[in-house]
C-alpha cells in the first residue's frame, strides 16, 4: 500500500472540496452515477498522467539541477530570471499548449531555489498567467482555441491574426506586473557541495519514452501509450512511478464530474437557451462568468452549442482563463507542482485584478477593431 499516496489523499483539501461539491449538487439532479465515467476526459487524463511521468523521470535524472545550475549563474538580478521565465513558458505555450509548458517551466523553476534566492511562489504564479496570456495566441496554444479554430474554418494564420491584439495586451500587462512585483536586486548564489551530475540512460529513455508518447498520441492509441511508459519507467527508474502526484488526477476526474452535475442543472440551461439573444456585452460577460465556474474549456464547448464562434467569445472564454482558479485547467496543474499551500490563495491576488483589467481591456479592443 502507497502510504504517501494516502497521506496526499488525506491532506488534499482542493479534492475534498469537489467531493463536497458533487454531494451537493446530486441532491439538484438526477443521481446517474453511471453516466459519471462517460463525463470524464480520458484522454485528458491519459495525456496528464504520460506528461507527469515524464517530467518527474527528467526531473529524477538530475536534468533540471544541472540546467538550473548554469541558468542561475547567466542572470544577474531577480527581475531578469523573472523576465526570462516568464516569457519562456508565455512562447512555450504557443505551440505546446498551456499544460505542457508548465511541466516543463515550473519544475526547472522549483529546482532554480536550490542554486539562487528566488520569489518561487509568485515566480510559478506569473508563470501560470504567461501560459494563459501566451497560449490565447495560437489554434494549438490550449484547448479552448483547438475547439473554436476547428469550428472557425479559419486558416492557421488567420486565427492568430485574430487574437494578437488580445494577446499582445495581455504579455504587455503581464511583463510590466512583472517588472514592477520582482526587485532588481542581485540574485544571492548558494554554493553546493559538488557540482550536480545527470543521470544519462534516464534522460535518454525519457526522450524515448516520450517519442513513443507522441506517437501513440497522434494515432490515437494514448492507453498503449501510457502502458508503455509505465512499464518502461518499472523498467528503467521505478522510482519515477512512486514519486508522481497521482492524486492530481483524482482532482482532475472529480472536475469533470463536479462539471457534468453543473451542466444538468435545469436553471442552468434556462439561462443558456436565452443565449444567442444576448447583447455583445452580455455575451462577454456570460462566457467570462461562466469559465470561472465550469472552467474555459467546458464553457467553450457549451456555448458552442449556442452560439457562434465569433472574435468575441474566442477573447472571452480565454480571458475567463484568469481569475479564480478553476477558470482554467493550467492554474491548477501550475498550483499543485508548486507543493505549497500558501500560493493558493496568493494566486487570486494577481489573477482577480488581471481578470477585470483583461475583461475591461479585451472589450475595449473589440469595440475599435
Amino acid at each position: 500500500m502507497n502510504l504517501p499516496f494516502l497521506r496526499a489523499l488525506a491532506h488534499d483539501r482542493f479534492l475534498h472540496l469537489l467531493i463536497i461539491i458533487a454531494v451537493v449538487l446530486s441532491f439538484f439532479v438526477p443521481f446517474a452515477p453511471g453516466g459519471w465515467p462517460a463525463a470524464i476526459d480520458w484522454h485528458t487524463i491519459i495525456t496528464l498522467s504520460g506528461l507527469m511521468l515524464l517530467t518527474k523521470g527528467v526531473e529524477q535524472s538530475g536534468c533540471f539541477d544541472v540546467l538550473g545550475r548554469k541558468m542561475a549563474r547567466r542572470f544577474v538580478t531577480v527581475r531578469q530570471l523573472a523576465l526570462f521565465m516568464v516569457l519562456a513558458a508565455a512562447l512555450l505555450s504557443t505551440f505546446l499548449t498551456n499544460d505542457v509548458a508548465l511541466f516543463i517551466v515550473v519544475p526547472l523553476t522549483l529546482t532554480l531555489k536550490k542554486w539562487c534566492e528566488i520569489p518561487v511562489n509568485r515566480l510559478i504564479i506569473f508563470e501560470a498567467l504567461a501560459v494563459n496570456a501566451g497560449s490565447l495566441l495560437t489554434p494549438i496554444g490550449n484547448p479552448q482555441n483547438i475547439l473554436l479554430w476547428g469550428r472557425s474554418g479559419l486558416s492557421f494564420p488567420a486565427f492568430t491574426w485574430q487574437m494578437l491584439p488580445l494577446a499582445l495586451s495581455m504579455m504587455a500587462t503581464l511583463l510590466v506586473l512583472c517588472w514592477l512585483c520582482f526587485p532588481a536586486q542581485t540574485l544571492h548564489f548558494r554554493s553546493g557541495d559538488k557540482t550536480p551530475q545527470w543521470q544519462r540512460r534516464l534522460v535518454w529513455s525519457c526522450l524515448a519514452f516520450y517519442l513513443v508518447f507522441l506517437v501513440a498520441l497522434e494515432t490515437k492509441q494514448e492507453l498503449w501509450g501510457l502502458g508503455i511508459l509505465l512499464v518502461g519507467f518499472l523498467v528503467v527508474a521505478r522510482s519515477v512511478v512512486l514519486k508522481v502526484d497521482w492524486s492530481l488526477l483524482l482532482v482532475f476526474i472529480a472536475m469533470f464530474i463536479d462539471v457534468h452535475l453543473l451542466t444538468g442543472l435545469p436553471v442552468l440551461h434556462g439561462l443558456l437557451d436565452r443565449v444567442d439573444g444576448l447583447t455583445p456585452l452580455q455575451l462577454w460577460l456570460t462566457a467570462i462568468g461562466l469559465s470561472q465556474v465550469i472552467s474555459n474549456v467546458p464553457a467553450t464547448i457549451l456555448l458552442l452549442n449556442y452560439v457562434p464562434p465569433t472574435t468575441l467569445l474566442a477573447w472571452a472564454v480565454n480571458v475567463g482563463g484568469f481569475g479564480l482558479l478553476p477558470g482554467s485547467l493550467a492554474n491548477l496543474i501550475a498550483l499543485r507542482m508548486a507543493g505549497n499551500r500558501r500560493i493558493w490563495w496568493r494566486f487570486h491576488l494577481y489573477s482577480l485584478p488581471l481578470l477585470v483589467w483583461a475583461a475591461l481591456v479585451g472589450y475595449g479592443l473589440l469595440l475599435v477593431s
